[in-house]
């Protein structure tokens, strides 16, 4: 895929880190039949290459990291009932297989189809002004495939108290931070500086040990606890291995850490 060929985002490769910027900042980022097309191919790409070790995603504009679906376009759903899927699937890097972790940086407004993206982040790093909300019910429509989604990340009952509200209500960034949605709050202007210094950290360290235990953690979610210890021994003896091979432990001990 050629990155530079997007017309919806904008995807920069630098020093093993991919990041990708909404680029619909006249529709608050809203995502398309474009953009889901272009979502597919980035994350076949990142899939790939071996040359991206992180994933950075963040919003252009000022209002909003993005409103979801674009409204006024629409999104594709077959006429053939048997053959319909969720259109979030192109957005969503796990579903397609993209294990590289992705950390997202949120300001402004995170609605609807938005948490297709944050519900599979592996870091979320918001602005102070971050809002996070689901419009469907205001709008008579059925809330289910995103806040399905978000109920495995943060306790259903802040999932229900979202849906059912819809456009009443906005979740500020120092409630998700509150119950472990966001992990980190910084002012705007430092939002996208450091979600890109943690992309560097862990862009830094040995590409296996990272790939095989984003993917160990987020399996385990789908398996019973058993299963997902014997899965996470299998993704530890193939990536152990070439993990120790690319790491100097003296090297490691020494380097300076943060204290968050």
């Amino acid at each position: 895929m050629e990155l530079e060929n997007l017309t919806t985002v904008i995807a920069e490769l630098h020093e093993h880190v991919l990041t990708i910027t909404l680029n619909r900042p006249e529709r608050m980022n809203s995502f398309t039949n474009v953009m889901r097309e272009e979502f597919r191919g980035v994350w076949e790409f990142a899939r790939e290459s071996d040359d991206v070790h992180v994933i950075v995603l963040r919003g252009a504009g000022e209002r909003a990291f993005s409103t979801g679906m674009d409204t006024r376009e629409g999104t594709f759903v077959s006429d053939n009932v048997f053959s319909r899927r969720d259109p979030g699937i192109d957005l969503s890097p796990k579903q397609n297989g993209c294990w590289k972790p992705l950390i997202s940086a949120v300001h402004g407004m995170a609605a609807g189809g938005a948490l297709y993206w944050l519900n599979e982040s592996d870091i979320i790093v918001a602005s102070d002004d971050a809002q996070f909300f689901d419009p469907h019910v205001s709008y008579g429509l059925v809330a289910a495939l995103e806040p399905i989604g978000l109920a495995h990340r943060i306790p259903i009952g802040e999932v229900l108290r979202m849906v059912l509200l819809g456009l009443d209500e906005r979740m500020s960034a120092e409630r998700a931070r509150e119950i472990g949605f966001v992990s980190e709050i910084v002012a705007r202007d430092e939002l996208w500086t450091r979600a890109d210094v943690l992309a560097r950290r862990i862009a830094a360290k040995p590409p296996a040990a990272i790939q095989g235990s984003v993917r160990a953690i987020w399996e385990s979610r789908d398996t019973g606890r058993s299963q997902a210890l014997a899965t996470g021994m299998a993704y530890t003896s193939l990536g152990n291995p070439i993990g120790k091979a690319q790491v100097v432990r003296s090297e490691v001990a020494t380097r300076e850490y943060e204290v968050r």
